[in-house]
């Protein structure tokens, strides 16, 4: 790994990390939650110490926004832009100096539509928006069911296994690899660079997880160049192979929209699995609900999303002046992180928000997956996948336990966990379980 990639490091990382490490040693919350591992295991006790009396508040990296109605304003307000320059407190030479590295396309750099506002957002998102609207998400059910099942038939051989690497992560990736055209032999690659590259979109990471990470974006990168020549030389008929035949993205720009197709596709759903399976198990009275009223399913859904979001965090940075209430203006450039697992434990907008309900109302209202123009493009699959993949899950192992703690993902912003053990009990008959997208009555919400 050349200097260049290590000034950038220590512009991106390797100074916020040593304010925050400081700040964490004089027990500040906001560094707690960024950094320390209760913040990682369970944020939600320091959110609501950070919440304070409302509004903006001020942390060692800048403000936050906790509260639900303040979140949802500046996701949605176009003085806001998702381009988050360098932290102008870091050194005018060095900052420079780092902005001007370029390193391999990966989801936090641009032509990444994560890090790209309107109008050169709109132009890469549309094409790539085709895969996930609801008539092609539609079409992808029975193929969730075949995987589900295919899952499901291995696990009940075994009985004891992973319920992260053997099942949650498993659905999504199968999807989303055939969305993409990867041979299923390729899968592990990508879940191996995916659990390796993910570190990036967290504050402060150490060197040796940066250098790991830049080493599986550049393997990344090799093989998406590869395989999208391939494409153009032999079309095929995944949503991929259409995208590249449609020249309408440089090779760059659609090695960037593999990654949003991944990163959409795959991390959201496998934390959306993963983090209902303990919540569903720590809460029987609300799994017995679930089975003797199975139309709850896609609020139950709902409600995970708001009470343990997969994405717990965002950043936004002021285009213009933009004046917050309170006292509180930003200045053209400044940033604000955007809790949105704070969002979705405001008691002003979920009354008794610390309470796991599956038959709360207004549950969809949560912020999980963002909200205006960088709402989450691969919502509507996620829930389709935990939609077929839970149910289908406790009615094959009704007697499902956990073996042990379940270990989180060590991350402050993707929030799910790295290995769930589990004894999966006597098998039921596999059973025939009803599609949210099929027209069935029972999953309409």
């Amino acid at each position: 790994m050349n200097a260049s990639y290590a000034v950038r490091w220590a512009a991106e990382h390797g100074l916020p990390r040593l304010a925050l490490r400081a700040k964490y040693r004089l027990g500040d919350p906001f560094a707690r939650l960024l950094s320390g591992e209760e913040g990682r295991s369970d944020p939600y006790s320091l959110i609501e110490h950070l919440r304070g009396t409302g509004g903006a508040q001020t942390g060692p990296v800048g403000y936050a926004a906790f509260d639900y109605q303040l979140c949802r304003a500046i996701l949605r307000d176009n003085r806001f832009g998702v381009r988050t320059p360098i932290d102008p407190k870091v050194p005018g030479p060095l900052r420079r100096y780092a902005e001007r590295v370029v390193l391999p396309p990966n989801p936090i750099e641009a032509p990444s539509m994560f890090m790209l506002d309107p109008p050169e957002h709109s132009r890469l998102r549309k094409p790539v928006a085709a895969a996930f609207t609801p008539r092609a998400v539609a079409r992808l059910g029975d193929r969730v069911r075949e995987v589900t099942t295919e899952l499901l038939d291995a696990m009940a051989a075994r009985g004891s296994v992973d319920l992260i690497g053997d099942f949650a992560a498993r659905v999504p990736i199968a999807v989303i690899g055939e969305m993409l055209g990867f041979p299923a032999a390729d899968r592990e690659l990508f879940l191996r660079w995916g659990d390796v590259v993910t570190p990036l979109l967290d504050v402060g990471i150490s060197w040796r997880a940066h250098r790991r990470a830049m080493a599986a974006t550049a393997a990344m990168e090799g093989y998406l160049a590869a395989h999208i020549e391939k494409l153009r030389r032999e079309p095929r008929e995944d949503i991929f192979s259409v995208l590249v035949s449609s020249g309408e993205l440089s090779t760059t720009e659609l090695m960037a929209s593999a990654n949003v197709l991944m990163g959409a596709g795959f991390e959201t759903t496998v934390n959306l699995i993963g983090n209902a399976i303990p919540l569903l198990r720590a809460n029987p009275d609300q799994l017995d609900l679930l089975r003797a009223e199975p139309q709850r399913w896609p609020g139950a859904i709902e409600e995970v999303l708001r009470f343990d979001p997969p994405v717990q965090l965002t950043c936004r940075r002021a285009l213009e002046p933009v004046d917050l209430g309170a006292g509180v203006r930003l200045r053209p450039g400044e940033s604000i992180i955007v809790s949105l697992a704070g969002a979705n434990r405001d008691p002003a907008q979920f009354p008794d928000p610390h309470r796991f309900d599956i038959t709360r109302t207004n549950a969809r209202e949560h912020l999980s997956f963002g909200s205006g123009v960088h709402a989450c493009i691969g919502a509507s699959l996620a829930r389709l996948e935990a939609g077929h993949a839970l149910p289908a899950l406790f009615e094959r192992f009704p007697d499902l336990r956990l073996d042990g703690e379940p270990r989180r993902r060590g991350l402050s912003t993707l929030h799910g966990y790295q290995h769930m053990p589990a004894r999966l009990g006597r098998p039921a008959a596999a059973p025939a379980v009803p599609s949210m997208a099929s027209g069935d009555r029972r999953f309409k919400s």
